[in-house]
């Protein structure tokens, strides 16, 4: 399978996670408000994406609506139409779609997409979200490239958008972290075996596994490697000792000169 190589901008740009959001300032994780402050900052943006219960991408990480909406319950629960009028916590902004957003951005500052895991196993799955992806995305004229940590939805993006780049989202997976996932499953993903028969062309590793040599060996082969999350300058500095850019939250990241 062929990859999407990522483009230039996704190496060189800080990648804000979640957007750049502040609770104190109003602007809450996937908000509008946060992606704006990206925008204007010059920052690439990390968004999420869950779904519908009428099958429509949802900018928003959680399954459920509670940490971060008065509301409680899946959000897979709901209608687009109702999650879009639910209200961030803290906030004034409501729950956006995926074309929502991208209409907001439209292709200013690079966009990194993370699909979540809609099996809860990191199986198979039936391909709803991905292909409300896929359409959201269609002509859409910014550097956009898409991620999730279920190897499955990365094929399904492959066979869905085979031109967007597309990666895999990676971790130690320790297992008591990832419960209930199996201690098996957790074994399985954490050498990254999928990466070649997706068609990925990048990775976004946990940063405090970074030196793990399956990530050399793909840097190697001309893999991209990014990381998550970054919360300090410190942290940055040693990131970006194996890392081409970094995922960052809490500070204001360097662009690199």
């Amino acid at each position: 399978m062929t990859p999407a190589p990522l483009p230039q901008a996704f190496r060189d740009i800080p990648i804000a996670h979640r957007a750049l959001h502040d609770r104190a300032a109003g602007r809450i994780e996937n908000s509008p408000a946060a992606i704006q402050a990206a925008i204007d900052a010059g920052y690439g943006i990390e968004i999420d994406l869950q779904l519908s219960q009428d099958g429509v991408a949802m900018v928003f990480h959680d399954e459920d609506l509670d940490r971060l909406t008065d509301a409680t319950g899946p959000v897979a629960a709901r209608t687009a139409a109702d999650l879009t009028r639910i209200r961030l916590k803290d906030c004034t902004d409501t729950i956006p779609t995926l074309t929502d957003v991208l209409t907001l951005i439209a292709g200013r500052v690079p966009l990194l997409i993370e699909i979540k895991d809609q099996s809860l196993t990191m199986g198979a799955t039936d391909g709803t979200l991905e292909a409300a992806t896929a359409k959201a995305l269609h002509c859409y004229p910014g550097p956009v490239a898409v991620m999730s940590f279920n190897p499955a939805s990365i094929h399904h993006m492959a066979r869905l958008a085979p031109d967007i780049p597309r990666g895999l989202t990676t971790s130690a997976y320790d297992p008591d972290d990832w419960a209930p996932l199996s201690a098996d499953i957790c074994a399985r993903l954490r050498e990254i075996p999928d990466y070649e028969e997706t068609g990925s062309s990048f990775v976004s590793h946990e940063a405090g596994d970074l030196s793990r040599p399956r990530l050399a060996d793909l840097k190697s082969q001309g893999a991209a490697i990014l990381c998550w999350t970054i919360r300090s300058p410190e942290a940055e500095a040693l990131a970006r000792n194996t890392a081409d850019n970094v995922t960052f939250e809490g500070y204001r990241a360097a662009f690199p000169a």
